[in-house]
């Protein structure tokens, strides 16, 4: 058997970016036989937030059918138009799935070999992936309940409002502690408008301690903000 038909394993992991402000959520980085292939190829690309990992498995980012379908497997953190991104087509073909035309729209023109996977390891791992939360930190778990429990009580909609999302506010390394912002979860929702109009949009900042629960945590921060017009109690960030 050739190099190009051999079979490779897929191992997704969650990992923290090194740049987290522009998405504080973790990445779910595909190794390649335990190598980060992607890196070699687009070393300032982030692969896809977890949060992308959420719905149903035909929605996830790495999902495959018999028809093509070309996926942005690492982006930068500012936008794919402005510094490029790296792009592959995936499909299935019987118990494999292929990985080939790759795509770099980056100044890198080097590109990643194609790809074959067996099926049921790869539709295994997308599962294992989707379900793991073993690298959550106590934040992570946190912002990701409360959200949640904020998204199934439908008390925004109750103000004419619709939840953005909830995202954990990680400690700033190297920075002093009195220049930066305490561990925790940021709240954001706007309020609906009519077409034309300047949409609204509120916030919290919430923190995590270290002595309580992340289940009694999610309790007390979701009671707070549930227990007035979040209109009047969350901070107004653009009007």
């Amino acid at each position: 058997m050739t190099d190009q038909l051999a079979i490779s394993t897929l191992t997704l992991q969650h990992r923290i970016p090194d740049d987290w402000v522009a998405d504080p959520w973790a990445e779910v980085r595909p190794l390649i036989d335990g190598v980060d292939v992607l890196k070699e190829v687009h070393p300032e690309g982030v692969a896809l937030s977890c949060r992308h990992w959420t719905g149903p498995a035909e929605s996830w980012p790495l999902a495959v059918t018999a028809e093509p379908r070309r996926v942005m497997i690492t982006e930068p953190t500012c936008t794919a138009g402005c510094c490029g991104a790296l792009y592959v087509t995936m499909r299935r073909e019987g118990d494999q799935v292929i990985w080939d035309a790759w795509e770099n729209t980056s100044n890198i023109t080097a590109l990643p070999a194609d790809i074959r996977f067996d099926a049921a390891q790869y539709e295994a791992e997308l599962a294992r992936a989707a379900a793991d939360r073993s690298w959550e930190e106590p934040v992570d778990t946190v912002g990701r309940l409360l959200e949640q429990t904020l998204a199934g009580s439908g008390w925004f909609e109750q103000w004419g409002c619709v939840l953005t999302g909830v995202w954990p506010r990680r400690e700033e390394p190297d920075v002093p502690e009195e220049l930066t912002t305490p561990e925790g979860v940021d709240v954001e929702f706007h309020q609906v408008q009519a077409p034309g109009e300047r949409t609204c949009s509120y916030g919290y900042e919430l923190f995590v301690t270290h002595d309580q629960s992340v289940e009694q945590q999610v309790r007390q921060l979701a009671a707070r903000i549930l227990a007035d017009d979040p209109r009047k109690t969350a901070e107004l960030r653009e009007r």
